[in-house]
């Protein structure tokens, strides 16, 4: 475990982070506030997922909030306790989009993590003030792109996320693209920093695959100025996730986890689940029945309405993410069969520690004959 070295520092926008970890944003409902609070006061940075936030804050509070107004009341959670704490927030969640962005910085987290698509036009939805603004991309194409995107408003990335295929969640590759070896995280990683040091020399995070402290150490070593991980965090006390979707992730095998393809994400994007979650197992036997009613993922028609959405229409093509992940956060689990995600290496996973415990493993508080995943 090299208990020897210690991490280096991670400053991004002039914040100095004494971790260099950022704790993935996972949606929907899994990263709220308890857990972001919680990595930020180890000295982390804490990430609350925007997805379906207006119902699950209208929820706990008892008053209708909307997007804008739920995201300013979860950032303001989550940096309570003192640390860094921000928000991540996805393209593909396009009709809350804008109102996430606004939210996030009013409230004056201290940063946004975009991907699941490209946030080309990030810089321009808010003055940014002291809110870092970081995309997450998965070749170094799509960070010239950004780049070159947000050069109309003088603004270059705070820093960049770069996620291989070994993720959870939504993935930034086509299926057949997944297997690659020019696509291992290793492999685009000096790609990825060559473009960040052409537009600034801004901070590179490696995320995708990365499970314990000898993956943080050999990252860095690479070149990487910090990590991003969501599945370790996923199977803390702390993870908003209800107690059957960890309990599910505990008892995935290797070979649970797999790719969605078809049926897969309405986004269109690669996903990765566990193959026994139950809504999962509705779609893929044509059990469960076409149904769109929450509308996060929705697309606009040619009439300029958020109204497009293929688990609207059958479920040989998708399934209800919006239902599925918001069951897996406890938020209609009476009425909706959940949908469990998690990374590639979520089969090591065999019990449930606090943030803090977590921590003290990956700063190397902990020894190696102590960790016990």
């Amino acid at each position: 475990m090299h208990p020897d070295i210690h991490l280096p520092p991670l400053t991004i926008k002039g914040k100095v982070i004494r971790i260099p970890i950022i704790q993935g944003g996972m949606g929907v409902g899994v990263s709220l506030h308890p857990l972001a609070s919680a990595v930020a006061k180890e000295g982390g940075i804490g990430i609350v997922s925007s997805a379906a936030l207006d119902r699950l804050v209208s929820k706990r509070t008892g008053k209708k909030l909307n997007t804008y107004e739920a995201v300013c009341e979860e950032i303001s959670l989550a940096r309570k306790n003192g640390g860094y704490a921000g928000i991540n927030i996805m393209v593909a969640l396009a009709r809350d989009y804008d109102d996430s962005v606004r939210g996030a910085i009013d409230a004056k987290a201290d940063i946004i993590i975009s991907g699941g698509g490209l946030p080309m036009n990030l810089p321009s939805i808010h003055p940014p003030d002291t809110t870092a603004l970081v995309p997450i991309v998965s070749s170094p194409r799509a960070l010239e792109l950004i780049c070159k995107k947000w050069e109309r408003w003088r603004y270059r990335p705070d820093a960049v996320v770069l996620e291989g295929p070994l993720a959870g969640g939504h993935l930034g590759f086509r299926f057949d693209e997944l297997d690659l070896e020019s696509n291992k995280l290793e492999n685009l990683l000096p790609q990825v920093k060559d473009v960040a040091m052409k537009y600034g020399n801004f901070p590179v995070i490696a995320a995708g695959g990365i499970f314990d402290r000898s993956d943080i150490l050999r990252f860095l070593a690479l070149g990487a100025d910090g990590v991003q991980m969501g599945t370790r965090f996923l199977a803390t006390e702390e993870c908003s996730a209800t107690p059957a979707y960890k309990e599910a992730v505990l008892s995935a095998g290797k070979d649970d986890i797999l790719v969605a393809e078809k049926p897969g994400s309405p986004c269109g994007l690669p996903f990765r689940v566990i193959k026994q979650s139950p809504m999962f197992v509705s779609a893929l036997q044509g059990r469960r029945e076409p149904k769109c009613d929450k509308g996060y993922v929705l697309l606009k028609d040619r009439d300029g309405v958020f109204s497009k959405c293929s688990a609207k229409t059958g479920t040989q093509e998708s399934f209800c993410i919006c239902n599925g992940l918001l069951s897996s956060a406890g938020y209609n689990p009476d009425i909706e069969e959940p949908l469990y995600t998690v990374g590639t290496n979520a089969w090591r996973l065999n019990k449930i520690v606090s943030v803090k415990d977590l921590m003290d493993e990956l700063t190397g508080e902990t020894t190696s004959a102590a960790v016990n995943y």
